[in-house]
């Protein structure tokens, strides 16, 4: 079965999935594969649940006239994400970065759906298989569309850009994230910069965050450029933190305009910024887009300010890297707060670069005073400098449970692998 021929049935049945788990009656099920599993052998079950048709790349499985075998089942699914992508005339914006990827694409969706019916990433389904998924969502009644991408080597974002075809694009940044994947900063670089590639040959548009120098010669012949930052761009601002939450004073012609947010941390600043260049730059105006900034609160562990008890919590503990760890640390050291207390997890991916990276954020601790300190991880093992560690966060946890804290400012902060919310649900209040 060709391409066009599978889109002439997604048509008819617009739904698709990948897991059996989720299936929903009249969807077209993928039968994907990976290293310890193969998707294949749940055809069967994804027709008695009610798909309409399944896809697979292994003829065994094949049952019914409703079992399609194509060659390779994940290659497919781009394809077909890639068709049903050309089927539109819109602004489609691709964003990636090693920090506040989600968060960017979050604001700028919430500015943009002002005026224009918008589709965005869902959570952060920004990797090989969540990036057509995004695309095959996307309805006939599209305005805009919004793609965030994930990458931990080098050529991935290269490879969405061919399924996405993005108009715009937004680096945040080029951080020390996934360092093992693409083999140092300039591997960071390198990678990430694979969208300003993509957009430099089809004469797209980039939004720029001019305070960043290397996005600079990054950039380099990429003629539609929309700059952002707190100086010598074309929409600028500045960072004011009311208490430990930020606001941005936009200029605005002669005028400012102040913006709150319910953003933790002087480090979102860009991540507002270009929501407020793309909102310019799409035509809405600036009450609109400050109304849709103050209404966009975070969730899923990213930049949130809870309250437990007495304890007062910033938990920012989906992703961390050295460059957004050290962010969240001296944000929150400058903050306004009383007795404050860090709850600190491993961070992943760091490769040869582990030990390093992890003496370092242990040196930036010490250079200030808390009121107690909490390591987890075994990155942090022979590093604990006087400081309170733990294995795992279910250790922790446990002994948060034992000794309650009270009338704390607490910052959770680790990557996802070190579950720092569940030293957060120990708690109580």
């Amino acid at each position: 079965m060709t391409i066009p021929e599978l889109y002439e049935l997604y048509r008819r049945h617009p739904l698709v999935q990948t897991d059996t788990r989720k299936l929903q009656h009249g969807c077209i099920y993928f039968a994907l594969s990976g290293a310890n599993f193969n998707g294949n052998m749940f055809a069967q079950e994804a027709l008695d649940k009610g798909a309409a048709y399944v896809v697979i790349d292994d003829a065994a499985y094949a049952t019914n006239d409703r079992c399609i075998v194509v060659p390779d089942t994940l290659e497919t699914l781009q394809q077909l994400a890639h068709h049903h992508r050309r089927q539109f005339d819109i602004p489609f914006i691709a964003i990636t970065g090693s920090n506040g990827k989600t968060t960017t694409k979050e604001l700028v969706a919430a500015v943009l759906s002002r005026r224009f019916i918008t589709y965005a990433t869902e959570g952060n389904l920004n990797n090989h298989i969540g990036v057509p998924l995004t695309i095959l969502k996307i309805k006939d009644d599209a305005q805009m569309a919004i793609i965030e991408m994930g990458a931990n080597h080098q050529k991935e974002i290269a490879s969405y850009c061919l399924i996405a075809a993005p108009t715009h694009g937004i680096i945040t940044n080029c951080g020390k994230a996934h360092i093992e994947g693409f083999g140092g900063i300039e591997g960071v670089r390198k990678g990430k910069g694979e969208l300003y590639d993509y957009l430099r040959e089809h004469a797209g548009t980039i939004f720029r965050n001019t305070d960043l120098d290397y996005l600079l010669p990054m950039a380099h012949d990429i003629t539609s450029q929309v700059t952002y930052g707190s100086s010598n761009a074309a929409h600028t601002g500045t960072a004011v933190m009311n208490d430990v939450f930020l606001q941005v004073k936009v200029q605005t012609g002669h005028s400012e305009t102040l913006l709150d947010t319910h953003l933790v941390g002087a480090y979102n600043f860009p991540n507002v910024m270009v929501a407020v260049a793309a909102g310019v730059h799409f035509g809405i105006e600036i009450e609109k887009i400050k109304a849709a900034v103050a209404n966009y609160n975070p969730d899923n562990s990213r930049s949130q300010w809870l309250q437990k008890g007495s304890n007062k919590i910033i938990l920012d503990a989906y992703n961390a890297n050295p460059t957004s760890m050290r962010a969240a640390i001296l944000n929150f050291a400058e903050a306004a707060l009383q007795n404050k207390v860090l709850w600190i997890g491993g961070m992943k991916e760091m490769g040869s670069e582990e030990r390093n990276e992890h003496s370092e954020l242990v040196a930036l601790i010490g250079q200030y005073k808390w009121k107690n300190v909490i390591l987890v991880g075994k990155e942090f093992i022979g590093l604990q400098n006087g400081y309170t560690w733990f294995e795992n966060s279910a250790e922790a946890a446990e002994y948060i449970k034992a000794n309650p804290p009270q009338h704390n400012s607490i910052l959770v902060k680790g990557s996802r692998g070190s579950k720092m919310e569940v030293m957060v649900g120990a708690i109580e209040g």
